[in-house]
């Protein structure tokens, strides 16, 4: 028991220390570094991602098929950080996209901030900031567009587009808009 502790601590030192060669050490923190380490498996493996896909100002670990679009626009509470080892997520930046405490993303979600000038596609309007509060949970498939704010305890069933804001959070909303399902007591 005693060696086991022993061992976790010496490991968790040296791991902390050389991903801290890569990342930002403040988001080498929370639930996913210190309870279950698997933070540090994301890290490790995502090194060669960083340097080789040129990722710019995301200095947090994100997963293979994440694409992030304006990372010093992106806050977000370090037991959050598993909702960029998602395949096929989408974060664009354009404006801050703000995600609390506890928060789950499926795969394949995206959180849009900007979208395209309709007389000009190669233009993008101007951006709105995007806010999930804490304990959200966002299926798989599901699009938050610009301007939207979930609050917390908020669940967003698969393949929905959020279209319009639910700040009072505390409900179930989907759909294409998503519309509100259910307030949870």
């Amino acid at each position: 028991m005693i060696k086991q502790l022993i061992y976790h601590r010496i490991t968790t030192f040296f791991l902390k220390l050389f991903c801290s060669l890569f990342y930002n050490p403040k988001y080498l923190k929370g639930k996913f570094f210190e309870k279950h380490r698997m933070g540090y498996w994301w890290a490790i493996r995502a090194i060669p991602r960083l340097y080789f896909l040129h990722r710019q100002n995301v200095n947090w670990p994100v997963g293979k098929n994440t694409m992030i679009l304006g990372g010093d626009k992106i806050l977000f509470h370090v037991n959050s950080i598993n909702v960029f080892q998602q395949p096929g997520c989408y974060f664009q930046a354009f404006a801050t996209i703000n995600i609390g405490n506890n928060v789950w993303i499926g795969q394949n979600t995206g959180i849009i901030t900007a979208n395209h000038n309709l007389l000009d596609p190669e233009q993008h309007e101007i951006g709105k900031p995007v806010y999930i509060g804490d304990n959200t949970w966002i299926g798989m498939n599901s699009v938050i567009l610009p301007g939207v704010s979930l609050g917390p305890n908020t669940i967003v069933g698969a393949g929905s587009v959020v279209t319009k804001s639910f700040p009072a959070g505390h409900c179930v909303i989907a759909g294409n808009p998503a519309k509100l399902l259910k307030i949870i007591e």
